[in-house]
């Protein structure tokens, strides 16, 4: 995908230097520990005697070994902080983990942004999906996070025996890699906003409980075989709007309320002004492809401009009486946008079953796998169209529905395209709106389906953040 050294480029958002004299190192701490840095360092904190801590601006941390926030915690991060990971951990070689017990505020700026990364000179193409270290991991006690501006990268390494997220149950050895950022407590406030989530094995975020606020972020790039940049389960109040996603090996929106029970409630979820681009062709078999909705989950879909992706949103076992299938009775999925370049996909690595080899005609796919139900041969159409996307505006092979971007051309940029970044760091492609554009009318301009978040906000460090209000056109970006 990149030139060598390509994210080493990442210097146009943040300057990287590893020189010793001005890195301080966390060395090698016990899991169990509940102090995060070296002994007798005092430099990066100590919160044995305090409670908060804070990482002043355009500090330089080198991780040498996980890191934890105790809970009853905080730590503060500021404007131009640079953590980096290195190395292993231990005999196991473990992934380094940033661990989150209390409360992690990450206060970057569009200017000086947080910088979560590996060395410098390991940002290359060949490292893109090779998860270098274990990305942040707030357990069952994090009560509050917040992420602005802040860049998460290179993130995904295998969770293995003896890892923080093992023993703590979070994952299981051997079966896991890391996302970006994961959430695991049904009562915490999250905010992850303004941010870069790119380069990781496994998901960008993993929801497995609480509020959050997802928007106005750029997701690049996420998953290597199977994952989603967004996936929430049971237990989470998700509003998830703002967002580009470009080119997520399976999904963008991966939406389910699975494992939900009495203590963790049923996943409630609004995604709505997403622009979701090249989404699902790096997975092999057809699931998944753009939007992915299932196990009762109850949703708000809308809004949303799709392009190039594999499938339009699916709803696996809707037309079964299955716990798989998604709420129906409460969800919509409609007034979206599927728009399809005329390009072919170039591509012998992976093997779709259905044959789909353009985005149009996944979009326009009898969409239908066989499973088997005690013995007998059941069809599972991955398709509502009953309910989903009755309103939507789909391509055909005649009609490609071009939105018009601004400096994207939907009929000549590879399907199989993650390239989101220049080497010197600036984003390749404008996902405005050209005046006229066909997804500036015709969107959802009701009021029934309003965010979860958009009028009382979710209050992190004691300021209250807001949704985005829906806007009636498609996608994260209106006209210029």
């Amino acid at each position: 995908m990149r030139l060598k050294n390509y994210f080493w480029a990442s210097a146009a958002l943040i300057s990287l230097s590893l020189m010793a004299s001005c890195t301080e190192e966390l060395e090698n701490d016990p899991i169990d520990d509940e102090k995060p840095g070296v002994e007798d360092s005092t430099d990066l904190g100590d919160f044995t005697n305090n409670d908060v801590v804070e990482w002043e601006a355009g500090k330089i941390v080198e991780l040498k070994d996980h890191f934890t926030v105790p809970e009853g915690k905080t730590l503060i991060i500021k404007e131009g902080v640079q953590v980096i990971a290195t190395g292993k951990v231990g005999m196991n070689e473990l992934p380094i983990e940033f661990t989150v017990k209390g409360n992690l505020y990450c206060q970057g700026t569009a200017e000086k942004p947080i910088l979560f990364s590996i060395p410098e000179n390991e940002r290359t193409e060949s490292n893109i999906f090779e998860g270098k270290w274990g990305g942040i991991v707030a357990t069952s006690t994090c009560q509050e996070m917040l992420i602005d501006h802040t860049i998460i990268e290179y993130v995904g390494g295998e969770v293995l025996e003896g890892a923080p997220a093992a023993v703590a149950g979070i994952y299981e050895p051997g079966d896991d890699a890391y996302p970006q950022i994961t959430t695991n407590n049904t009562k915490g406030n999250y905010v992850i906003t303004n941010s870069i989530l790119r380069y990781g094995v496994s998901d960008a975020i993993y929801m497995m409980g609480g509020n959050a606020i997802i928007a106005n972020n750029i997701f690049c790039a996420n998953g290597k075989t199977g994952e989603e940049a967004v996936n929430v389960k049971s237990g989470c109040v998700v509003d998830v709007a703002g967002n580009l996603m470009f080119a997520p090996n399976t999904n963008a929106l991966k939406l389910s309320s699975k494992s939900q029970s009495e203590e963790r409630a049923q996943a409630k979820i609004q995604a709505y002004n997403n622009t979701i681009v090249n989404a699902g062709w790096r997975r092999d078999e057809d699931k998944g492809g753009s939007i992915y909705v299932e196990e009762n989950a109850n949703v708000k879909v809308f809004n949303n401009l799709l392009v190039n992706c594999k499938f339009k949103a699916t709803t696996p076992f809707w037309n079964q009486d299955s716990s798989d299938r998604y709420d129906r009775t409460n969800s919509v999925i409609d007034y979206n946008y599927y728009a399809s370049g005329s390009q072919k996909i170039d591509n012998s690595e992976y093997v779709y079953e259905a044959g789909i080899e353009y985005a149009w005609q996944g979009y326009n796919y009898s969409y239908t796998l066989e499973d088997e139900d005690d013995g007998e041969v059941i069809y599972i159409s991955m398709y509502d169209t009953e309910e989903v996307d009755v309103h939507s505006v789909v391509a055909s092979e005649s009609d490609s529905k071009d939105p018009k971007f601004a400096s994207f051309d939907i009929n000549s940029v590879r399907l199989l395209d993650y390239q989101l970044f220049d080497t010197d760091g600036t984003q390749k492609y404008d996902f405005h709106l050209q005046a006229g554009s066909p997804a500036l009318s015709g969107a959802y301009s009701g009021t029934d389906m309003q965010p979860a978040f958009v009028s009382t906000g979710l209050t992190v460090n004691g300021k209250t953040y807001k949704s985005p209000a829906p806007e009636a056109r498609y996608g994260a970006y209106g006209q210029k």
